[in-house]
């Protein structure tokens, strides 16, 4: 039932050695301060924290005590101070507000600060405002590619797509191109390079520079890797927005995945403990599952029920259809202007004023538009619009009727075959197509323009599907020679999504590799879904 990657596909990289070179340098930077220290972690760092190097790692090079980067009084007794944060003006203002308060005290202690993945010049001038920046030593890690599974890197920063797309903010550019670069260095140049979007274009010339500058780190190796796609997320919103119908995906929905974990509550585990399950391919039955369409999940287990313990047996089974019934819960519709008038004022008279800014960015992004006077939905726009959810803003948001307009998306699903033809009912047991992940209603676009692309090794025929996704300036193809891949790099894929993924475009690809003898390999910013990409639109944080 289950569907694996083919007998005769290549193998993947070994990618446990990006996990030793960032605990190696950790524990560097930690031993730049000798004895003991008291180590302050920012949220957002722990869960990948714990991936690299656990408690017991951290207290063997002298960390005392651990603690979170919060807004509370800090009661540290260390003399040695140690903060691990992103490069935010806030954790600035944190550190800067700790050291003052000791200066104040009389109180003299040693100050580190580990910026992760990389320090912003910004970060340092607060510091510098603040008149703490003599006081305090500053150091990197590099930490920008977290291994959470044999085929999926992410580089844990979810804030990259608020950041870039909605705020035009280019500061991580950098750092996805040290992360390419980092892994060409290692398992060897790309012999072709494919890119569609605005950033994935400079984020490919900032790299390329690099690569140029290093040459001799790569030349002669042999690339492990034969071609490398990246693409940007707003190429293609709808699928982001989809209701997730994959295994893997529903549970992302529904429970949130989280650094390739996910923590299930008493309401889940009967008892009165939450109980957290890391979700890789080393759960052997979990990776028979991941990529399933989710109603054929239940006879799966029920199969294998009797091979487990009746209390995991019992658990998943309730899993299974509380998301059932949280899937079934689509919703519809495109808001006349009438109806979205009346919408917003409800809205901000219900949850205040401030979410005029959401609205603002919703609008910015293209995800809301009022519908014009005369316009109505095709049959294609209204079975796809079926697909479209969000359950962070509720009616709010009807993103395939923005895109059919600002992204002229009825003519691209028409160039691409999105919206298969079926004649009788879609097999979910036998998919033939990467629609399977949509119930067979809609097949992702990202994943077929990466197919189409692959297929002809170039964007040439693509000339008009390129013109309506307006990326006419940032679609690229940089080919080297192949002399020195093996055939076997060559069926290896390297996809980077910019602005997140879903599970759902796993699934579909992996499926596609399967299907054409392909094998991907994906790297993120941040694994994502509706509901996150919502928020990241949202003004008022909760």
């Amino acid at each position: 039932m289950a569907f694996t990657h083919r007998p005769d596909a290549p193998e993947l990289p070994d990618f446990s050695m990006l996990k030793r070179l960032a605990r190696d340098q950790l524990i560097y930077l930690l031993e730049q301060l000798p004895g003991k220290k008291d180590l302050f972690i920012e949220a957002d760092l722990m869960s990948p924290l714990d991936r690299i190097a656990n408690v017991s790692i951290l207290k063997q090079h002298e960390v005392d005590k651990l603690y979170k980067v919060e807004n509370k009084p800090v009661l540290s007794s260390n003399e040695q101070l140690c903060f691990l944060v992103r490069p935010r003006i806030k954790n600035m203002r944190y550190i800067a507000n700790l050291v003052n308060t000791d200066k104040l005290a009389g109180r003299t202690r040693k100050y580190k600060v580990i910026f992760s993945p990389q320090k912003f010049y910004a970060c340092e001038m607060v510091l510098e405002e603040e008149g703490i920046y003599g006081d305090v030593s500053c150091d990197e890690w590099a930490f920008s590619l977290l291994p959470l599974d044999v085929d999926l890197l992410s580089m844990e920063l979810p804030e990259f797509f608020r950041d870039y797309f909605l705020e035009g903010d280019q500061r991580w550019i950098n750092t996805v191109a040290q992360a390419l670069h980092l892994l060409s260095t290692l398992y060897g140049s790309f012999p072709n390079c494919y890119g569609i979007g605005r950033c994935a274009k400079m984020s490919h010339e900032l790299w390329r520079k690099l690569e140029e500058e290093e040459d001799g780190e790569t030349k002669g190796r042999r690339p492990e890797i034969g071609h490398v796609f990246l693409l940007d997320r707003d190429v293609d919103f709808v699928t982001a927005l989809c209701s997730q119908v994959v295994y893997e995906g529903l549970v992302d929905d529904t429970f949130r995945i989280k650094c390739g974990s996910v923590d299930f509550g008493p309401e889940v585990t009967s008892s009165d403990r939450s109980l957290k399950v890391l979700l890789n391919a080393e759960d052997k039955v979990f990776n028979e599952i991941r990529n399933e369409h989710f109603s054929n999940v239940f006879g799966f287990l029920s199969q294998k029920a009797r091979n487990l313990q009746a209390q995991y047996d019992r658990r998943r089974g309730m899993d299974i259809k509380q998301m059932k019934n949280f899937v079934s819960q689509e919703l519809k519709g495109r808001l006349i202007p009438k109806d979205y008038r009346s919408l917003k004022t409800q809205y901000l008279q219900s949850y205040g004023p401030e979410h005029l800014l959401t609205f603002s960015n919703l609008r910015r992004a293209g995800l809301l538009t009022e519908q014009a006077p005369g316009d109505t939905l095709t049959a294609v726009e209204s079975k796809v619009s079926k697909l479209v959810t969000d359950k962070a803003a509720g009616r709010i948001t009807d993103a395939f009727s923005s895109l059919a307009k600002r992204s002229n998306f009825r003519a691209i699903s028409k160039k691409l075959n999105l919206i298969p033809r079926v004649d009788g009912e879609y097999d979910l047991k036998v998919p033939r197509d990467m629609a399977y992940v949509f119930s067979g209603a809609y097949v992702p676009l990202s994943c077929r323009i990466i197919e189409q692309v692959l297929e002809r090794r170039s964007w040439q025929g693509l000339d008009e599907v390129v013109r309506l996704l307006n990326c006419s300036e940032f679609a690229f193809t940089d080919m080297t020679k192949e002399d020195k891949a093996s055939s076997e790099s060559l069926r290896l894929i390297l996809v980077v999504f910019l602005g997140g993924c879903t599970f759902s475009e796993l699934s579909a690809l992996r499926f596609l590799g399967r299907e054409k003898g392909y094998r991907f390999i994906f790297l993120t910013t941040a694994v994502t879904n509706s509901a996150r990409l919502m928020e990241a639109m949202s003004e008022v944080k909760v």
